[in-house]
């Protein structure tokens, strides 16, 4: 069974070279697309349902077992991770296959959105500091080059911005990378959380913060945010949706597991730095969506307010936090990429995203406006949906470890959050129709695979947040995995016996 944590990565790889191959066939690189996701999706469902009957998963590449060779680990968080992440995937491949130009198709969208998958399922199950900067970079690579495909005006400056910054976060993790090797010896997550335990903690504390910047860079943290929303509403609809739904993601991701596996030393300084930075995140954010006027850059923005709700779940370091930015991770890249997708619907048929030239959308398709509301709401924190059970996670958090002052910031964010969703509304659903109204929109037609995803995406956030008992569940066992680093060590370092594959 350990072997299945390999398959997503391979699968990755195979359908990204297979889907080169055939790049100028566009009927083939439909079907083979949709295939490779929602055979990834399968996998991934798979691999969750393995991790939490039998515990944490672990591969062992060629003859060497760890800390000396590469490893591979599934663990909850890195499994429930694999499938949102597979899941988001297929809706917006899907989505993409009725979106996407010949042009882009010919010059290599599919197997660079395979290649993009290919780096972020290994940053999530790698169990080495060294493979996740591979994986980054990998994801760094496949995302530039589908930022800027195309070549527009506005995404190659929009590309230089996010190349520019994520490059700087890539020196800065790889200076720490080598000073962390530098003192320990070993790459290795469950050995340096072994090692690291007999290290000067004013070295740690430096460490700490360099890959504080660099993963905050790539997460989009206060104050590292900036890149993000210059950069993520010039791409097409489907680009911007999967880089949404994802990229920031991995960054979370990626200080999660090293502030809860690595650098537990000093709390009270590292943990309270994330704390400052999860509610400056969450303001400046908020208040950067309330003064923009197009869809996609309300929602670019919303993605940096949002990260502050999850940096602030782990900066408590308690199981409820931890569990809290579990659920609203995956809770956020369910509703992010379906707001994504929603509002490339409304380019399509109105010419426009911009407010000032939107209205009396709801009239003319009232069920847009309702698909709409449905994500709308779930990031807002409305009851039933999942978001307002993830934001009652981390406020219940917040108040249980005294944290009062960045609790109520998560409060005042919900509610500024709702009052943005409420200007998409107004703006583009509610008011009158521009004078002269939308040019030729009666004759604008959706293909079926627009509207699939977007109501697949959107039946998930209703289940999530009616029946969102087995979500709380995993979050609450996946965050007692990551506060167990001795389960973690015994898993990969050979209490447990990893799965070894010979010729690796």
């Amino acid at each position: 069974m350990g072997l299945l944590v390999t398959l997503p990565l391979l699968l990755s790889l195979a359908f990204s070279l297979t889907l080169f191959a055939v790049r100028r066939r566009r009927t083939a690189s439909h079907v083979l697309a949709i295939i490779g996701a929602s055979a990834l999706l399968a996998l991934a469902i798979a691999l969750l349902v393995v991790v939490a009957r039998e515990g944490l998963q672990v591969v062992a590449l060629g003859e060497w077992p760890a800390p000396y060779g590469i490893v591979l680990v599934a663990d909850l968080f890195s499994a429930a991770m694999v499938l949102i992440c597979a899941l988001v995937s297929w809706a917006t491949i899907v989505y993409a296959t009725a979106w996407i130009d010949p042009e882009r198709e010919r010059t290599g969208f599919y197997p660079l959105v395979f290649a993009l998958l290919l780096g972020v399922n290994g940053a999530f199950l790698t169990g080495d500091l060294f493979n996740l900067y591979v994986w980054f970079e990998v994801m760094l690579m496949a995302s530039f080059v589908l930022l800027v495909l195309g070549a527009e005006r506005g995404q190659v400056e929009g590309g230089i911005k996010y190349v520019s910054l994520n490059l700087l976060a890539s020196a800065f993790f790889l200076s720490a990378t080598g000073i962390l090797y530098g003192i320990s010896g070993t790459l290795n997550f469950a050995d340096l959380s072994r090692v690291l335990s007999g290290t000067d903690p004013r070295i740690l504390d430096l460490v700490a913060v360099l890959f504080g910047i660099a993963f905050g860079i790539k997460a989009g943290v206060f104050p590292l945010f900036f890149w993000l929303p210059a950069s993520y509403h010039t791409p097409p609809v489907p680009v911007s949706a999967l880089f949404a739904g994802l990229l920031t993601k991995v960054g979370v991701y990626a200080l999660v597991r090293v502030f809860t596996l690595l650098f537990v030393h000093n709390p009270g300084w590292t943990h309270t730095l994330l704390l400052g930075c999860a509610a400056l995140t969450m303001l400046t954010g908020v208040f950067g969506a309330l003064a923009q006027h197009d869809v996609r850059r309300i929602l670019s923005f919303h993605i940096v307010s949002q990260i502050g709700y999850m940096i602030f779940g782990l900066a408590l370091l308690t199981p409820l936090g931890l569990a809290s930015s579990v659920f609203y991770l995956i809770h956020h890249i369910v509703v992010k990429t379906n707001l994504f997708l929603i509002g490339g619907l409304i380019e399509r048929a109105f010419g426009t995203g911009s407010l000032d030239r939107l209205g009396g959308i709801f009239r003319e398709r009232a069920w847009l406006g309702l698909l709409f509301l449905i994500p709308a709401f779930s990031l807002a924190g409305i009851p039933p949906l999942s978001g307002f059970t993830a934001k009652l996670l981390v406020i219940r958090a917040g108040l249980a470890t005294h944290s009062y002052l960045a609790t109520a910031i998560a409060v005042v964010v919900g509610l500024f959050t709702l009052l943005s969703m409420l200007k998409i509304w107004n703006e583009a659903f509610w008011k009158a129709p521009p004078e002269g109204g939308h040019a030729d929109t009666a004759s604008v037609q959706y293909n079926a695979r627009l509207i699939l995803p977007t109501i697949v995406l959107a039946a998930v956030t209703l289940y999530l947040g009616i029946a969102g008992e087995m979500l709380l569940g995993l979050s609450m066992k996946a965050a007692e995995q990551l506060l167990d680093p001795a389960g973690y060590r015994a898993a990969v370092l050979g209490t447990v016996n990893p799965v070894v594959i010979a010729g690796g």
